[in-house]
């Protein structure tokens, strides 16, 4: 099984995986499980670490060591999933959480978060 990863999620699998939901510990212990990430993930990361509301910049200096390392994977966003982002109606206007609710059905799989925000985009969200 395929599960996208909210920025929020990736950062606490790595930081803080005790703070998740026993079902999404469950799911991330499962070596069976692939776990993308989506390329919105380390550029919202570096505005929040830049803006000082996230401490990550050891995972920003070695992004894709910390990918390599979690058996995690970045598939490339496509012309269709940034357009359909851009076009989502406005329950959320944050980009980055708008690409996730395009990519996730693009992907036809479901996402990892506790953003009950995205649920109103018809993704099929997975927390708690």
């Amino acid at each position: 099984m395929t599960y996208l990863l909210d920025t929020h999620t990736f950062l606490w699998i790595l930081n803080v995986p005790e703070v998740l939901p026993a079902l999404v510990q469950g799911i991330v212990k499962d070596r069976s499980v692939t776990l993308p990430i989506s390329i919105a993930t380390p550029c919202k990361m570096a505005i929040k670490v830049a803006g000082g509301k996230v401490d990550a910049a050891d995972i920003l200096d070695d992004f894709e060591g910390a990918v390599t390392r979690g058996g995690f994977a970045v598939p490339e966003a496509t012309v269709r999933q940034v357009i359909r982002g851009g076009r989502l109606p406005f329950h959320r206007s944050d980009p980055f959480d708008r690409l996730l609710a395009a990519q996730a059905p693009d992907l036809q799989v479901p996402l990892l978060g506790r953003d009950k925000v995205l649920d109103s985009y018809g993704v099929q969200r997975i927390w708690d």
